[in-house]
């Protein structure tokens, strides 16, 4: 049962008020381990999280590890050519069984006891266990988690899902379908940064619609048809685009067509351009740090030296957008500050996120 003092926290914002009226989610919701430790269970859990690349898995016997909110998954394509996923976790003594990030196998061992497991998840190798009583390989396989693939992309659900994956990602697909996005993009590198930040802190910054970009990325800004700068929230997504206008520099050259920023609830991001798309996965790690994982694709054609350069563009990004967030999640332990309004005309994206987040979290709470 929750502690009268996580009922407090949580009470003490409204998801119910229109965005004129509205105010942010609390900044005790960025610093509480309570609501951290709810949101692993009633957000993490309970969402299609994207994992890895579907080349990844393309072969029998490739297999990736990821960590979602403190839980270890792998996926593995079995030799029947079916993608399964299961906890990553051996049944013995908890240690990992995948400890790479991604590879090939015939069987997965735990580098621990040695205990083996097919690629289908059941028990095989049980050493030097002879005597045991009661005890069955059959009953201890590595239990199973929900997968699937869409676009590019691999998506595991902890919890039995409570809608197909298709229907979690809403108009995500038919913008996706209808401008074939993922045509002819191969993916080319990837990055990672840790923040001091809750994850959060992240999302709302990614999630203001340009509110911060003449302020905070002037290269960026140059790019970018501020005037034409549309927010268009949709179910689990919020869709930020914009026109390109001609501008100098690298992010004029590598940011070109209609830019398009996709979030999909709770924690992942797809930006994309003429042949550029690039995707931000954010990764809670404590009530205070978080890990972003950026994967870059671009279309064949383009040289190797555009690639450079529009990671470098994308890198000084997210450089600028670490200070801002870093910042803001030291100062919501400030006496001064508790909550804060939205722009209605720039944060309805940011405002559909608490909203969404703040009734999943409240409704918790009740069951």
């Amino acid at each position: 049962m929750p502690t009268g003092t996580l009922q407090n926290l949580l009470a003490a914002f409204d998801p119910e008020l229109p965005l004129e009226c509205g105010s942010t989610i609390p900044n005790t919701w960025y610093t509480s381990p309570e609501v951290y430790a709810l949101e692993r269970d009633a957000v993490f859990t309970r969402t299609w999280q994207m994992v890895g690349r579907c080349e990844q898995v393309a072969k029998p016997g490739q297999f990736l590890t990821a960590d979602i909110a403190g839980e270890p998954v792998l996926v593995v394509r079995g030799e029947d050519g079916a993608l399964r996923a299961f906890f990553n976790v051996c049944r013995h003594r908890a240690a990992r069984v995948c400890t790479e990030e991604c590879g090939t196998a015939t069987k997965l061992r735990c580098h621990y006891h040695g205990w083996t497991y097919d690629l289908s998840g059941h028990l095989r190798g049980v050493p030097e266990f002879d005597g045991v009583e009661g005890f069955r390989r059959e009953d201890n396989g590595l239990p199973p988690v929900e997968v699937a693939e869409w676009g590019q992309f691999v998506w595991v659900h902890l919890t039995p899902p409570r809608e197909l994956l298709p229907s979690y990602l809403g108009p995500l697909v038919p913008w996706a379908e209808s401008r074939s996005a993922f045509a002819g993009l191969k993916w080319y590198a990837r990055k990672s940064y840790d923040l001091a930040c809750n994850w959060k802190v992240y999302a709302d910054n990614y999630l203001d619609g340009g509110y911060h970009v003449n302020t905070v990325h002037p290269a960026l800004a140059g790019t970018l048809d501020y005037r034409e700068y549309r927010t268009v929230p949709d179910g689990n997504t919020v869709l930020q685009s914009a026109p390109t206008k001609p501008a100098e520099g690298d992010a004029g050259r590598t940011r070109t067509g209609d830019a398009a920023y996709w979030w999909l609830y709770p924690n992942f991001m797809l930006n994309a351009y003429a042949g550029v798309m690039d995707t931000n996965l954010v990764l809670p790690l404590g009530v205070d740090r978080c890990r972003v994982l950026f994967d870059f694709y671009f279309a064949e054609s383009l040289t190797d030296d555009f690639k450079r350069q529009s990671i470098e563009v994308a890198e000084q990004v997210q450089l600028e957008d670490i200070g801002v967030c870093e910042e803001v999640q030291r100062n919501l332990h400030s006496r001064s500050y508790t909550t804060g309004r939205f722009s209605v005309k720039r944060e309805n994206g940011a405002y559909h996120f608490h909203t969404k987040l703040g009734r999943v979290l409240q409704e918790a709470i009740r069951v």
